[in-house]
């Protein structure tokens, strides 16, 4: 084969934005999925429906295409999978122990406590019979899940069940995570590991579903934190990586800020969902992390100073009122036009339903934003937000 040859695991829409720079370095992709009908199929060189817990399967996959390097996108379900593989064939990428702690949020929490990470305190329990300890309201969330899947506000003992009950849809386990709710603005930080470095992209700003459910409805770069605050994320970052190994690789923390101080909230070793490192990085800072990413897997340097720039940028992900859309005035189909609008979707009709938003799995469109400044940012986005919702009639 003359091109170099990479696998990306998983082949839904979270991963078009890489599979499309893979081939803009020349790459021959091979993308694999347990799903026959995944959204990207038609978009890598070669497809293979292998199963998310077959080992055998995906690595007879990855030997028939003689990969050179694996990879994935915004999502932490291939991940131990990817270790292993990585370590059969020798590729650059972390320990399967890494991967498996970075997968239990309970195993990230007690490393995190091990090694000076500030974080919420937290335990796990199978049932109310143990929660006497509890100081309400707490976080409930399933350990193996991510995009604020199962996560929900318990305010009272009498709640918890049925949020335990919530929480384990979302889960392969028999326990949850219970948290100590920590007040604050949401934070998440974008960084990659490699040579022993932990270098961080860009520092994020989020917007939030209101309680019990937390659900990201937008995201803002760069976030408004002070110069010491961005110094000390920095070190906590680094004692990220070295609390939980990272190594070649990127990664997408949470975190809170209040008057306490700031609190870790979880992480991983992958690139941030949301268009976040797919659009809004490169918008605002002219890094794009998953050419950078590419170049780790591929054993090549890495370049995160050519054509910096500092710019900021935004995405808003719709939240309408419940009930069933009405009307949608036709200016809508403008939105794309509009000034500083980079990308736009919005995909509910006529007569659909809209529901409360649960989870990042129910949110139906968005617009993304880049200008000179944050200033700038945050006028446009609650402008355009609210010329949206003017642009869309609900009814019951």
């Amino acid at each position: 084969m003359d091109k170099k040859s990479i696998m990306v695991f998983g082949v839904g829409e979270l991963q078009k934005s890489i599979i499309n720079r893979a081939h803009k370095q020349g790459l021959f992709v091979v993308g694999i999925d347990p799903c026959p009908d995944a959204f990207c199929k038609d978009e890598v060189d070669a497809f293979e429906i292998v199963g998310g817990q077959d080992f055998e399967g995906t690595l007879a996959a990855a030997k028939k295409h003689q990969i050179s390097a694996i990879v994935t996108a915004a999502t932490d379900k291939p991940l131990v999978m990817m270790a292993k593989i990585a370590k059969e064939l020798k590729l650059p990428f972390y320990s399967v122990e890494t991967a498996q702690w970075s997968t239990d949020k309970f195993q990230m929490k007690q490393h995190f406590i091990k090694g000076g990470v500030p974080c919420a305190n937290g335990k796990l329990i199978k049932s109310v019979d143990e929660a006497e300890d509890l100081i309400f309201p707490v976080i409930v969330k399933p350990r193996d899940n991510s995009g604020s899947r199962g996560v929900k506000l318990c305010k009272t003992k009498e709640e918890l069940q049925s949020c335990m009950d919530e929480a384990l849809q979302f889960s392969h386990l028999d326990s949850v995570l219970v948290e100590e709710f920590i007040e604050g603005q949401e934070y998440s930080i974008e960084s990659l590991h490699y040579d022993g470095k932990s270098e961080v992209i860009q520092f994020t700003e989020k917007k939030t579903t209101e309680f019990p459910y937390n659900v990201e409805l937008g995201h803002k770069q760069p976030a408004n934190l002070s110069e010491k605050q961005k110094d000390e994320v920095c070190e906590i970052i680094k004692k990220i990586a070295s609390a939980l190994h990272f190594e070649n690789c990127p990664s997408h923390t949470e975190l809170k800020i209040n008057d306490r101080g700031i609190f870790v909230i979880e992480t991983s070793p992958r690139l941030g969902g949301d268009y976040i490192t797919s659009t809004l990085v490169p918008l605002s800072t002219g890094i794009n992390m998953e050419d950078q990413l590419l170049n780790i897997a591929l054993g090549k340097p890495v370049d995160i100073h050519t054509g910096r720039i500092n710019k900021a940028s935004a995405v808003c992900f719709f939240c309408l009122p419940e009930g069933k859309i009405k009307t949608i005035d036709r200016k809508i189909e403008d939105i794309k036009n509009w000034q500083n609008v980079v990308d736009y979707d919005f995909k509910l009709k006529v007569g659909d339903k809209v529901n409360k938003i649960t989870s990042s799995l129910n949110r139906y469109g968005y617009f993304i934003i880049q200008s000179n400044s944050r200033t700038s940012i945050d006028k446009l986005y609650i402008t355009y937000e609210d010329s949206i919702s003017d642009l869309i009639k609900m009814g019951l």
